[in-house]
């Protein structure tokens, strides 16, 4: 999708958490880009621009159809970063990730949204070995309950591609923060810039039929295919390496989901 002259709209769900407020903040962010930004949020950012717009909205309730409508009419694109980002239980976790993603969807296509950017995770594979090239196409196998409606939350994206014609985007997010805290996430960090780059690419590139791109930076030690986040015409500029001398070691086992543990996963 090429934004034409007049500014293109993008709903940020979730614009209110991290990742949104990278997207919103960083220098050179999404609007920097080009992007008119409309905020959806279960509760209001406290620095809504005068250029953005807000809508309340919470995905995991039913009563929420009209605001996300409301919010997508319109716009060319959603970019789907609401959601419970960690392990929980079941009950809450199918609520945010899966039936919010549903509605997310369902409203992008009511409204006739071009393209939708699901928020994926590197944990709907987490359960492969650490150090293997980790490709789009491998068979997914979640390291938590976190994971598993992260695998759900694509295969809508890939039921509303191929039945209904939206353009949709799944990102299998790494680390992304300000910086890597340990020797393992310098393989898997995301930095704050980069993510701007990929989503922005992730709205842009070429799509045909459900895409699955992970999403990291140029890091030295990263084992994930960048294949198909570049062939959107991500181009990361950020390596991890540079805080190799100032991180913890990592002492966990081979797997990304050691601690992704509910306490009580029926709750």
């Amino acid at each position: 999708m090429t934004p034409t002259d007049a500014t293109p709209a993008v709903v940020l769900s979730g614009a209110a958490g991290r990742i949104g407020t990278y997207l919103r903040r960083t220098d050179g962010g999404l609007a920097a880009r080009g992007w008119g930004l409309r905020l959806l949020d279960a509760a209001e950012p406290d620095d809504v621009g005068p250029e953005e717009t807000f809508t309340l909205a919470d995905i995991t309730e039913e009563e929420s159809r009209d605001a996300l409508e409301t919010a997508m009419a319109g716009a060319d694109a959603v970019v789907h970063l609401a959601g419970i980002p960690s392990e929980d239980s079941w009950t809450r976790l199918r609520r945010a990730n899966v039936d919010g993603t549903f509605r997310v969807l369902e409203a992008a296509r009511r409204t006739g949204v071009r393209r939708v950017v699901l928020a994926s995770s590197n944990h709907a594979v987490g359960y492969y070995p650490l150090g293997e090239v980790a490709r789009v196409d491998d068979t997914p196998r979640p390291d938590s309950f976190y994971g598993v409606t992260k695998v759900a939350g694509e295969a809508l994206g890939s039921l509303y591609a191929d039945k209904y014609g939206v353009e949709v985007v799944s990102l299998r997010i790494g680390m992304c923060a300000d910086r890597p805290r340990t020797t393992f996430d310098l393989g898997i960090w995301l930095s704050p810039a980069d993510v701007v780059r990929l989503v922005d690419a992730a709205l842009r590139g070429p799509v045909d039929g459900p895409v699955v791109a992970y999403g990291v930076s140029a890091n030295t030690r990263g084992w994930w295919d960048l294949t198909s986040a570049r062939d959107l015409g991500y181009d990361p500029q950020d390596d991890g390496e540079v805080f190799a001398d100032d991180v913890e070691a990592y002492d966990w086992p081979d797997v990304l989901g050691h601690g992704m543990v509910a306490t009580d996963p029926l709750a």
